[in-house]
C-alpha cells in the first residue's frame, strides 16, 4: 500500500505520464514573456513600456482564445482542436525573430490567441483520470508542478537571451511551443469519460436535475480566479519594487523562488488532506497571508513573509481547479478551464498597473496591502453572494415561534406533519418524493362517532322491503 496520497494517484493508468507530458509542454509558454521583454529591449533597442506592450498582445490573444479552444477540444477531441494550434504556432514563431516592432506585437497576439491548451487540456485529463477521492491530491499535485515549471523557464529563457541572443532564445520558444503541440497530440490524453458523467453540483431540485452552466456558484468561482491572480501579479510587482527601493534588486531572483517555494510546501499539504475549505475561503487566506509582506522591516524578514505569502497560493489555484470540474458537465469542461484561465488573465491585466499607480504614489508597502485588499474583497463578496443565494434558495423562513426541526420527530413523521398542518383539500395529490398528505378531518372525531351511530339507528328503523340482501 503507497504511504503517501501522492504515491497512489501517480500509480492510477495515465498519470504519470500526463504529469511528465505537461511539465515539458508548459516549459514555453512560461519561458515565452521574459523572452519577448529581453527582445524587444535589446534586439529592437524600444523601451520596457513598449516591451508590455507586446507581451499585453500576447495576454490579449491567451485570454481571447482559451474559452474557444477549450471549446474546440470539447467539440472535436484533443487532437483535431489543437492541429490548427502546431500549424499557426510553428509559422509565427519562425518568423517572429525577424519581425519589426510592429508586426512582432501582431503575431505576439496571433500567438496568444493559438497557444496550445495544455494548462487547460492537463486539468481536463486529470478529472477523467483520476477518481473524485484522489482529484484534491490530484490538483494540488498540478499546481505544484506548475509552480515549479514557472521557477525554471524563465531563468533558462533569460540565460539564453543574454549569454547567447534574444533571436535564438526565441527560436528556442518557437521551436519547444511546436514540440510540446506535437507531444501533446502524441500522448493525446483522455478529455472526455466513456460514460459521460454529470456534475456533482445541483441547484437543490428534487429530482437532482443539474445546474445552468453559469449558475451564480460558478461565477464566483471564476471570480475566485480573477483575486487569486489579482493577489499573485501585485506581490510580484510589489516584491520587485520592495527590493529596488532598498538596492536590492539582485536578490529578485531568489525571492520569487523562496515565493515559489512557499507555494509548493502549501500544494503538497494541502493535496495530502482529505477535506477542503472553499476556494474562496483559500482565496482570502492568500489575500491575508500577503499583508505582513507590507510591514517586513527589512530583506530578510521580507522573504520570511514571502515565503509565508506562498502557503496559500498552490492550495487556492488547486481548490478553484477542483471546484471547476465539480459544477460543470464533462461536455463543457473544456470551455469552462479555457474561461478560468481568462479570469486568471483579467486578474493580472488588472492587478499589475493598479498596484504599480499605488505604489508609484506610495511605497511598495502600499503594493502588497493593495493586492490583498482587492483580492481579500472579491473573495469575502464572492461568499456574501453564495450566503444569499443559499438564503433565498432555501425557501420560505420558518416563523419565529415555530418548534426546531429535531422537536417534530422522525424525518416521515414530520413530512406526515407538515401535509396533515396544512390544511390541503381531500382532492389534491402529493408531490413526488415526498409522503402523502393525510387531510385533516372536518369534524372532530367525537362529533364523528355521534353523527355515525345516529345514522346506524336510523337505518335499522327503515322497513326491510326491496333491500337487495348482499351477494353471498
Amino acid at each position: 500500500m503507497p504511504r503517501t496520497p501522492y504515491a497512489a494517484l501517480l500509480r492510477l493508468p495515465g498519470v504519470a505520464r500526463l504529469f511528465v507530458v505537461s511539465f515539458v509542454a508548459r516549459i514555453p509558454a512560461a519561458m515565452v514573456g521574459v523572452v519577448l521583454t529581453l527582445h524587444v529591449v535589446t534586439s529592437l533597442d524600444r523601451g520596457y513600456a513598449q516591451a508590455g506592450v507586446v507581451a499585453g498582445a500576447a495576454t490579449v490573444g491567451m485570454a481571447l482564445g482559451a474559452p474557444w479552444r477549450g471549446r474546440l477540444v470539447d467539440r472535436f477531441g484533443l487532437r483535431r482542436a489543437i492541429a490548427p494550434s502546431v500549424l499557426v504556432e510553428s509559422a509565427v514563431w519562425v518568423c517572429a525573430p525577424r519581425l519589426s516592432y510592429e508586426l512582432l506585437i501582431g503575431a505576439a497576439f496571433v500567438a496568444g490567441l493559438f497557444l496550445v491548451p495544455v494548462f487547460s487540456v492537463t486539468r481536463q485529463s486529470l478529472s477523467v483520470l483520476v477518481p473524485l477521492a484522489q482529484q484534491r491530491a490530484a490538483f494540488a499535485l498540478d499546481s505544484v508542478a506548475v509552480e515549479l515549471t514557472f521557477m525554471l523557464s524563465p531563468v533558462i529563457g533569460v540565460v539564453l537571451a543574454t549569454q547567447v541572443s534574444t533571436v535564438a532564445a526565441l527560436t528556442v520558444v518557437g521551436v519547444a511551443t511546436v514540440a510540446a503541440g506535437v507531444l501533446l497530440w502524441w500522448a493525446n490524453p483522455p478529455t472526455r469519460s466513456a460514460a459521460p458523467v454529470a456534475p456533482l453540483e445541483t441547484d437543490g431540485a428534487p429530482d437532482g436535475t443539474a445546474r445552468r452552466l453559469l449558475g451564480p456558484a460558478l461565477v464566483v468561482v471564476l471570480l475566485a480566479a480573477v483575486a487569486a491572480a489579482f493577489v499573485l501579479v501585485g506581490t510580484d510587482v510589489a516584491l520587485v519594487a520592495s527590493l529596488n527601493d532598498a538596492g536590492r534588486a539582485g536578490d529578485v531572483g531568489w525571492m520569487i523562488a523562496l515565493w515559489a517555494g512557499g507555494s509548493v510546501v502549501g500544494g503538497l499539504v494541502h493535496g495530502a488532506r482529505h477535506r477542503s475549505p472553499s476556494p474562496l475561503v483559500l482565496v482570502a487566506l492568500l489575500a491575508l497571508a500577503t499583508v505582513p509582506a507590507a510591514f517586513a522591516p527589512g530583506p530578510y524578514r521580507l522573504a520570511v513573509a514571502v515565503f509565508v505569502a506562498g502557503l496559500p497560493c498552490a492550495p487556492a489555484l488547486s481548490s478553484i481547479n477542483a471546484t471547476l470540474v465539480r459544477l460543470v458537465p464533462e461536455q463543457r469542461r473544456g470551455e469552462v478551464m479555457g474561461w478560468s484561465g481568462t479570469m486568471g488573465t483579467v486578474g493580472n491585466a488588472l492587478g499589475a498597473p493598479l498596484c504599480g499607480f499605488v505604489i508609484d504614489r506610495s511605497s511598495p508597502g502600499a503594493g502588497f496591502l493593495t493586492a490583498a485588499c482587492v483580492g481579500g474583497g472579491i473573495a469575502v463578496a464572492g461568499l456574501v453572494v453564495l450566503a444569499l443565494t443559499r438564503h433565498s434558495a432555501a425557501g420560505v423562513p420558518v416563523a419565529a415561534d415555530a418548534p426546531a426541526p429535531e422537536a417534530l420527530g422522525t424525518p416521515a413523521e414530520r413530512e406526515v406533519s407538515a401535509g396533515t398542518a396544512s390544511g390541503a383539500g381531500d382532492d389534491e395529490r402529493a408531490e413526488p418524493g415526498r409522503l402523502a398528505e393525510v387531510p385533516q378531518p372536518r369534524r372532530s372525531s367525537e362529533r364523528l362517532g355521534h353523527t355515525v351511530r345516529r345514522r346506524v339507528r336510523r337505518v335499522g328503523r327503515r322497513p326491510s322491503a326491496g333491500v337487495r340482501p348482499p351477494s353471498p
